[in-house]
């Protein structure tokens, strides 16, 4: 007999004791997730816990509701990252998670939007749902050593590491104390690329919530900070979903000394895996991550109803291009106090 019922703020230790023992989970499974949205943006976390009699957790599904104004409330596993989606002990627990957030989501008068990492096969069956798998993970298999991990690589990537370094550029990795020069570099970097930009409360709030599993990475010139990046650990894999670099120092290539340092750092620490996030097949991103042997995996978004799904695919639409490009030539000053009220209601 499986129960399903709200998480509590009390059961976040048993809810991460699970995430952790299941081999499909990653750093946003965890409650520090959930944490950090109600903190920084005041969203609810709906997250739902399976119990068998006894009272043992079979399976968990984290759910954040989110209300944008003049839009419909949307039920989403999860915001801000790749992938969220139902952990479970057994494809009964699963299925029997999935009814009850369908029926969660009716309640609230909101659509259901759940990402995952595999297929699921009530998901995938059923008629109320459109899966979108146009976008990958990239994740590299690391060595037991970052010389090992060097030496796998190509002369010519070598080569484009060590330029940085030539030039003088740093790598340093810290927490905290580091968030003013990582968001002086993705703000900027967002606007350049036409994109509203989270808000700083938001980084702040996950370097908070996740503690010593969420950590900076800055590349410096002198004091000067030119490339920065987030990595959030769990399990066997350490993720990057955040990291930025200031296009006007690309030719210094300071992009290839942050991601070696944070390459460095999942060796050195016994990681497994280095998650590099999502990107769409054979664009820039997808093509960059390929280069340090990164390999594809599906993601598979499923949403209710077709119109969403049409919204994920037609991410490079002449109207999407047209915002961007009107979003970048705003004041840096604009686009930091606006980005934020936008982005909160922004799911990707």
């Amino acid at each position: 007999m499986i129960r399903i019922r709200q998480a509590e703020d009390s059961d976040q230790k048993r809810w991460d004791s699970f995430v952790l023992s299941h081999p499909m989970c990653g750093p946003y499974h965890l409650f520090a997730w959930k944490q950090a949205v109600e903190k920084a943006y005041y969203h609810t976390g709906l997250y739902l816990i399976a119990e068998d009699g006894q009272g043992s957790i079979q399976g968990v599904f984290p759910l954040i509701l989110m209300k944008p104004p003049f839009l419909k409330a949307v039920l989403v596993s999860l915001p801000f990252c790749d992938y969220g989606g139902i952990l479970g002990s057994s494809p009964d627990v699963i299925d029997e998670l999935i009814r009850h957030a369908i029926d969660l989501a009716s309640r609230h008068k909101a659509e259901l939007d759940i990402r995952c990492t595999n297929v699921v096969p009530l998901l995938q069956e059923s008629p109320l749902f459109s899966v979108s798998n146009h976008k990958s993970r990239m994740s590299l298999d690391l060595p037991e050593s970052s010389e090992a991990l060097w030496s796998s690589f190509k002369s010519k990537l070598r080569s484009q590491i060590r330029k940085p370094r030539k030039e003088g550029l740093t790598f340093q990795l810290g927490s905290s104390e580091l968030i003013d020069s990582f968001y002086q570099v993705f703000s900027r970097n967002m606007k350049d690329l036409g994109s509203p930009v989270h808000a700083k409360k938001w980084f702040q709030a996950v370097l908070d919530s996740f503690g010593e599993r969420a950590h900076v990475g800055i590349v410096y010139r002198e004091d000067l900070p030119m490339a920065s990046g987030i990595v959030l650990d769990c399990r066997q894999t350490a993720s990057i979903p955040w990291a930025s670099t200031l296009r006007e120092y690309n030719s210094s290539s300071p992009n290839m000394l942050l991601y070696w340092g944070l390459l460095e750092y999942a060796c050195s620490s016994g990681f497994k895996t280095f998650d590099f996030g999502r990107s769409t097949p054979d664009e820039g991103t997808y093509r960059f991550k390929e280069q340090w042997g990164a390999k594809p995996e599906p993601l598979f978004w499923y949403a209710q109803g077709e119109k969403k799904q049409e919204q994920f695919s037609k991410s490079n639409s002449g109207t999407r291009k047209i915002a961007e490009m009107a979003w970048s030539r705003l004041p840096q000053v604009v686009a930091d106090r606006l980005g934020p009220v936008v982005r909160k209601f922004i799911s990707l």
